[in-house]
């Protein structure tokens, strides 16, 4: 889904978007196009970090249990730890 980009100079932050926005109206500078899908589909790629991806990273993953930190909390909080 390619959309359009509709600029404005009025709602421009700074001189180089407002000189910007006044040349893309102008038809001096090309304006981009915005492909949502297939930005959405690039994002994809860092939505899964590299360990997440190997055999290390679903054993970090599938350790860290709840009863493994309720032992923790015990071992922490123990009488024996002062």
């Amino acid at each position: 889904m390619t959309e359009e980009l509709k600029v404005d100079p009025k709602q421009a932050v700074g001189q180089e978007a407002e000189l910007a926005a006044q040349n893309m109206e102008e038809g001096t500078e090309k304006t981009p196009e915005i492909d949502v899908d297939a930005d959405y589909e690039a994002s994809k790629q860092y939505n899964v970090s590299d360990i997440d991806k190997n055999q290390t990273g679903t054993g970090a993953a599938a350790a860290n249990t709840p009863n493994e930190f309720r032992q923790m909390t015990k071992d922490i909080n123990s009488p024996a730890n002062p």
